[in-house]
């Protein structure tokens, strides 16, 4: 029966499009320039709430303030723009290494040496501010500009206040920027990280450039090495140096430390551990004075624990009320509600689907708004619940994708940006209580029903076990001729819990490009990608790569037997873990893949970091069978498409050690593929111009010479 339907979903595609033969083709200029004006046009962008009913944002180069009550605008005073419902501190740069502050107009220089700052950060009073120097923590009050020294061990390898790579890459997340401090609210002590990083392996990396080379080190723990030693420390911002009180965490255990939270009042400190397996989670309540703990949360699950690195975990109640918790425990991230001593009140959120992200919390009414994919794993929509759990409403509206919400102060409105794949966006005004008062923008042009646009629809396959309905966003050739066979592109990441299938609106020139020529385009995701909850994601235990396989395969077949797809023409094409998953493609599921375009790929998970690989895969040790079976080198002798392997000579994530080591392995079976690599390349290279518009011509080149077998247009060619 499913076949069936979207082999009728797939007839009134193609007769669709013949009606579409009618309109007139886009021009190079919106191929190749991606100029969509008055076909589909850019949206305002909110900037800030001003009041409880009243926003600015910002269209065809002016502000204007909107009426949340109306949806009337008007254009803003500058009085108006600088105003907020939320005070913002004075910006910071560095400059030069030094630190600067513009206040009422006036740039004040606050340091003045040859060492660099880092993360300079603002008190929540805006009285000092926290930053690293040269690996120790300072901080400087701004009314006296003193600078304090309050570590003073900081070296090579031992650092205060700023990350190591694993705690930055996996653990804090790529946004701090090492950061590795944290104020409490009221001002009055910071909390840091001192890592020691001396037991971690040295990874060197080399590049071409100069007549000796270029050489670098960094500490990278591999699967099974040894990891930084973590304290947390806590000091005043002008304590002498050394008056510092430390956590007794005993640095030496094998464990990870997650990013802390401040109780509300700046009382204590909530310190989060998790044991090296990744299982067991606990929350310590620290003692400020004392450093002694308290065990205040703790959680264990028979796969792994996400150790959150948005400081999202917790939002706390006002007047010591409690706080809500994010939790997959069940299967499902869900929200639950516990007292200020961690003991659990009651859930809020229960249910098979997944609570994206906290909105708003009407603490005065004990209401709960949130996001969450529930009516459609490929979508989101805002609710609104009871903190007791009751009275759960969707605010949002249609079959739609709403994203992009911007909620007032008091949660009494909100600005919605809507979408499917076949509606470009919209911006609405809805109240807290879900009516909708007005579409305020539109992003659909006078010109959209004048163009020959390529359709893009979403489909859902049934898995082999018959267990989940896999979705896949397919764009279908323009005039698509269902007696003929077309090429495959599948654009993916895959890994665990990363979903890329979304029902919201994609227009650019290279996709309409690519329809015009005859490729069906696809991307999809896998049973762990999220769609499923961690239930589903549980699949990836101990297993990488087979199930995205198994998945992806299922759907490949679906394409072939209902989407007119070329079985001699499947190409795949990734980066990172979209890389492995490329390779492993055209290794392990050869059978299904022919072609593929790898980018930075691992290509054996024994090569990449502790704290991710091992949370999923275990250690070689006590998983030996699953990394042997979801690595591309053991299957090399499978390989019989055209794979094409990119890496950056000096990617500091993935080291191209991985791409080498399957080069040689292909070589060594005397395997055909292709190979470039690009100096002074990281994990990308787009901050080198020339070589990413290089990169950008070898994947075109490789999709003509093999998927459309005709020569490149000249125009597509930066």
């Amino acid at each position: 029966m499913a076949t069936r339907f979207f082999f009728n979903l797939l007839t009134c595609t193609v007769v669709g499009l013949s009606v579409q033969a009618q309109q007139q083709p886009l021009t190079n200029d919106q191929y190749f320039n991606n100029n969509f004006k008055n076909i589909v046009n850019p949206l305002p962008v909110i900037k800030q709430w001003t009041d409880n009913s009243h926003f600015t944002w910002q269209h065809d180069g002016k502000n204007f303030i909107v009426d949340a009550a109306t949806g009337a605008e008007q254009e803003a005073t500058e009085a108006q723009l600088n105003s907020s419902a939320i005070a913002q501190q004075p910006e910071i740069k560095v400059e030069e290494h030094d630190i600067f502050v513009t206040i009422n107009g006036e740039k004040i220089q606050l340091t003045h040496d040859e060492a660099e700052e880092k993360n300079p950060t603002w008190s929540p009073d805006g009285k000092w501010i926290a930053y690293t120097k040269k690996n120790d923590l300072y901080s400087i009050e701004l009314a006296t500009k003193k600078e304090t020294r309050l570590t003073e061990d900081g070296s090579d390898v031992i650092m205060n206040g700023y990350a190591s790579w694993v705690y930055m890459e996996e653990i804090l997340g790529r946004a701090t920027h090492y950061r590795a401090f944290w104020w409490s609210p009221d001002s009055k002590h910071i909390a840091f990280f001192r890592t020691d990083d001396s037991a971690v392996p040295v990874f060197t990396l080399t590049d071409g450039a100069g007549q000796h080379g270029y050489v670098e080190t960094m500490r990278y723990p591999k699967v099974g090495d040894k990891n930084p030693q973590v304290k947390v420390g806590i000091v005043i911002p002008n304590a002498r140096s050394g008056n510092i009180t430390w956590a007794e965490l005993n640095p030496r255990d094998d464990q990870y430390i997650g990013m802390p939270y401040w109780k509300p009042d700046g009382s204590s400190l909530l310190v989060q551990w998790m044991n090296r397996k990744q299982n067991l989670l606990k929350i310590w309540d620290v003692d400020l004075a004392t450093g002694l703990m308290k065990l205040f949360y703790t959680e264990t699950q028979k796969t792994w624990i996400d150790l959150d690195d948005e400081g999202s975990r917790m939002v706390f109640l006002n007047n010591n009320k409690g706080f809500l918790l994010f939790s997959d425990s069940s299967g499902w991230r869900q929200l639950y509600y516990y007292d200020m001593k961690g003991k659990l009140i009651n859930p809020v959120t229960k249910g098979k689907f997944t609570v994206t992200e906290l909105n708003s919390i009407d603490q005065v009414n004990g209401v709960v708004y949130f996001t969450a994919r529930k009516e459609n794993s490929a979508r989101k929509d805002l609710y609104r619940i009871n903190l007791d759990g009751s009275k759960m409403q969707r605010l949002t509206f249609g079959d739609f994708n709403h994203t992009a919400i911007s909620m007032s102060p008091n949660a009494g409105y909100f600005v919605t940006t809507y979408s499917n794949l076949s509606t470009p966006p919209r911006m609405a005004i809805v109240t807290g209580n879900g009516k909708k008062i007005k579409d305020i923008a539109d992003a659909k042009g006078a010109d959209f029903e004048k163009y020959q646009l390529a359709n893009t629809t979403l489909v859902r396959v049934k898995s082999d076990d018959g267990l989940y309905e896999l979705p896949l966003r397919v764009t279908w050739p323009v005039n698509m001729d269902k007696t003929k066979k077309y090429p495959v592109l599948i654009s993916i990441y895959g890994g665990p819990e990363r979903s890329n299938v979304m029902d919201t609106y994609i227009n650019n020139g290279t996709q309409q490009w690519y329809a015009k020529d005859g490729l069906i385009q696809v991307t999809m995701d896998h049973r762990a990608s999220g769609h499923f909850g961690k239930e589903g994601v549980n699949y990836m235990y101990h297993n990488f790569g087979y199930w995205e396989m198994k998945d992806y395969a299922a759907m490949v077949k679906w394409l072939i037997a209902n989407g007119n797809a070329d079985p001699t023409k499947i190409c795949i094409t990734g980066f990172s873990y979209g890389g492995y998953l490329t390779c492993y493609a055209l290794t392990y599921g050869a059978d299904v893949f022919t072609h593929g375009m790898a980018g930075g790929s691992v290509t054996d998970w024994s090569l990449y970091d502790t704290h991710y690989t091992e949370r999923y895969m275990g250690t070689l040790a006590d998983n030996p069978d699953g990394y042997k079976s979801s690595s591309p080198l053991n299957f090399v002798n499978n390989y019989k498409g055209v794979l094409q392997i990119v890496h950056g000579v000096i990617d500091d994530n993935v080291h191209l050690q991985n791409s080498l080591q399957l080069i040689a392995k292909l070589e060594d079976a005397k395997k055909d593929f292709e190979c470039m690599v690009y100096p002074g390349g990281r994990h990308g290279w787009a901050n080198l111009a020339s070589r990413n518009l290089h990169y950008q011509n070898l994947k075109t080149k490789f999709i003509y010479r093999y998927l459309l077998e005709k020569p490149v247009p000249k125009e597509l060619l930066k």
